[in-house]
């Protein structure tokens, strides 16, 4: 699994600067590269890397990357763009920026940072890529590929297939990327040092975690049977300690906090439990209770992973303990009642998740598992609360209109029923049993009603799409 993500990583940057060199190829100058320019390049990445979908969905991780990355910017210098921050889901040690303000870093290179302020330096570095448009002198320099290079990338990329033809495509658009991908001079790389640590210690953070992150990266690249893709697109890295180092020693001498948001621990902890390999995730969360036993985020962790690897005596005794250490944290009572949903215990999953929406009452997961549990009981009413809760928080979420659909039938509101289903259906592109459901629900609506007239235009937006009317031309 592990190599299926680096594999689709891999074709899509190599996809996106085929892309980019495609534009200068067709004559497109450093000049005439302009910021629109950047911007659309870097949505079209971006789009490209949501649809596939390996970025990070958890609201809270993203919230946290994203207050970091914008505090940092908000004690900087303008720029051109509106940043974006991403992590991308994958054990892989990179971060990386692409035109328009976008940054990533992989969820490998988060868990390997031992507090706030080397993480803030790593968005800080690529924040200064990205405000000296490193990335467009880069795309400046590719010319150099030939036309019928970046065919066989783009080949690859888009066509995929089987076979030995396949695979040396495949092979040739990684090389091709690895040596493409944001691989910067040393000129570039001491640039964006020296921008990132200003807008690091403006912020209030400590320099120093600049320098201690990549004196880490630089001890585990010793200790591990590859190099750190970081370093791979980082050059320079002994050079950037004594550079760093110079300037902590001379101009940044006054210190800092190592975490200003904070809550670092618990990101971590959560990227860790979201990993797909749940046997790595428990030898995690046991290495650190081996040191520490009463490590909350380490016990919250391993309770989790030991639920869905159904060790569930085990599960519920260190959610028991790590509750016990640290009474009022929402995630543990929630994964607690989630925890007890899954097992049936339906009154025990209601009072545990009752008291993490007391303490976090905008956690989506809460909500959902609420509207569910209180489904399960009978009292629809209540579930309905919840279930509309949570639909407002997260209009884009398909199977709430699923649930939502089967609640307003078990009380009897057929057009609301139809209705729901009608948006369930439409967001899967089933686009006929969309509107088979969305024509019954008319008829429980007068044509005046406010109802009526959402349903006239889900509708309208089905038969107004070209792409809908292909289908339906096809199959006639």
């Amino acid at each position: 699994m592990k190599s299926d993500t680096h594999h689709s990583i891999r074709k899509i940057v190599a996809m996106f600067i085929a892309f980019l060199c495609l534009h200068v190829s067709a004559g497109v100058s450093l000049a005439s590269f302009t910021i629109e320019d950047e911007k659309k390049l870097g949505k079209e990445f971006y789009d490209k890397l949501k649809s596939r979908g390996v970025l990070v969905t958890n609201p809270k991780v993203n919230e946290y990357i994203d207050r970091t990355g914008h505090l940092l910017l908000s004690h900087g210098s303008k720029s051109f763009f509106d940043f974006t921050f991403s992590i991308i889901n994958s054990p892989g040690i990179n971060a990386f920026a692409t035109p328009g303000g976008y940054v990533y870093v992989y969820s490998g290179l988060i868990e390997l940072t031992e507090n706030e302020s080397q993480l803030a330096s790593v968005l800080a570095h690529e924040i200064g890529h990205i405000k000296a448009r490193h990335i467009a002198q880069t795309i400046e320099n590719s010319q150099k590929i030939n036309i019928a290079t970046l065919a066989a990338i783009l080949a690859g990329a888009f066509l995929g297939g089987g076979g030995d033809m396949a695979a040396a495509v495949a092979s040739f658009s990684i090389a091709t990327a690895t040596t493409l991908n944001l691989k910067y001079s040393r000129e570039h790389e001491e640039e964006a040092d020296r921008l990132g640590m200003l807008y690091l210690v403006e912020t209030g953070y400590n320099g120093q975690g600049m320098l201690d992150f990549l004196k880490n990266m630089r001890k585990y690249e010793f200790y591990s049977n590859s190099i750190p893709s970081y370093f791979l697109t980082h050059p320079g890295t002994g050079d950037r300690i004594l550079y760093l180092d110079g300037l902590l020693q001379t101009k940044y001498t006054g210190g800092g906090a190592e975490s200003i948001i904070g809550s670092l621990d618990r990101i971590k902890t959560t990227l860790v439990i979201d990993r797909k390999d749940l046997d790595s995730s428990l030898r995690y969360f046991q290495n650190i209770l081996k040191k520490d036993p009463n490590n909350t985020n380490a016990l919250y962790g391993l309770a989790v992973i030991q639920g869905k690897l159904g060790n569930t005596s085990e599960s519920f005794a260190n959610f028991e303990k790590a509750l016990s250490l640290s009474p009022d944290d929402a995630d543990i009572l929630r994964e607690l009642g989630i925890r007890h949903f899954n097992l049936g215990n339906t009154a025990a999953a209601i009072e545990a998740l009752q008291r993490a929406h007391s303490i976090d009452e905008k956690d989506s997961s809460t909500i959902f598992y609420l509207g569910r549990s209180y489904e399960t009981t009978g009292d629809y009413r209540a579930s309905l609360r919840f279930y509309e809760e949570f639909l407002k928080k997260n209009p884009d979420d398909i199977l709430i209109y699923y649930n939502l659909a089967m609640l307003y039938g078990k009380i009897d509101m057929l057009g609301e029923s139809h209705y729901n289903f009608g948006i369930f259906f439409k967001k899967k592109q089933r686009i006929e049993s969309a509107l088979f459901h969305f024509k019954a629900a008319q008829t429980f609506f007068p044509p005046d009603s406010e109802m009526a007239g959402k349903i006239r235009k889900e509708i309208d937006s089905i038969n107004e799409n070209p792409a809908n009317q292909e289908d339906k031309h096809a199959k006639d």
